[in-house]
């Protein structure tokens, strides 16, 4: 089966959306900017932050700077922390999908997510142990669907001598975004139904689809594994 894992970590691991989306727009309210909860789920959702506060300003007629945007995400950062400390909601499986996939082969995780949300995020799930490696949106100068994240990781293991696993990691994903990233760095992607329907994965290329982490069992890695390298 797959010798290697990338783990998305928003939508994948950790139900925090809602606490982006709030933060964002307590942010965005100061500069006299309105984000509305559906143009957050059907615009932003795949952008890092860098990304999504670059893209809701350009959207708003505004010209942010370099500068302007650093700003915005040192403001929303404690904002998050601070939310996400008191109640970070988790999906189910993802504690158990971890652990199994890291008994299997070096697990990481990829995500345009800050290093410290990720570090909390898998604190809460009790796995951080479990995780060989974190590329967080610090370590990338480009956000998915951009490919480089994933590119980090396959490098990461390469220089570590394993370049024969990175090659074949599996990737779980659930945005649009997330699949085309995924399939540019020339990983097989299985997409959950978390954020995003089966066609909209499946359109994006995800090469299988389940609508819950306790989907993605022995049984389905087996044959997807066969099904793409025989």
């Amino acid at each position: 089966m797959f010798p290697a894992t990338f783990f998305d970590f928003n939508g994948v691991l950790v139900n925090d959306e809602s606490v982006h989306f709030e933060t964002f727009r307590e942010v965005l309210a100061a500069l006299g900017v309105t984000l509305s909860e559906r143009d957050y789920l059907q615009r932003y959702l795949g952008f890092d932050d860098a990304g999504a506060f670059r893209a809701i300003l350009e959207d708003a007629g505004r010209r942010p700077s370099a500068e302007q945007v650093a700003e915005l995400i040192d403001a929303k950062r404690p904002l998050y922390m601070a939310r996400a400390r008191a109640a970070l909601p988790t999906f189910a499986g993802a504690a158990e999908l971890v652990l199994r996939r890291a008994a299997a082969g070096p697990a990481l995780v990829v995500s345009g997510a800050l290093r410290d949300e990720v570090e909390l995020g898998l604190e809460v799930l009790g796995v951080r142990s479990s995780i060989v490696a974190i590329v967080s949106a610090e370590d990338t100068q480009l956000c998915k669907p951009d490919p480089e994240g994933y590119l980090l990781g396959i490098r990461w293991l390469s220089e570590r001598g394993q370049e024969a696993l990175a090659r074949r990691a599996l990737v779980i994903e659930d945005s649009l975004a997330g699949v085309e990233a995924a399939k540019a760095a020339g990983l097989p992607c299985i997409g959950v139904t978390h954020t995003y329907a089966e066609r909209e994965l499946a359109g994006a290329g995800a090469d299988a689809v389940t609508d819950s982490l306790s989907g993605i069992d022995d049984a389905l890695l087996t044959a997807l594994f066969r099904r793409l390298y025989g």
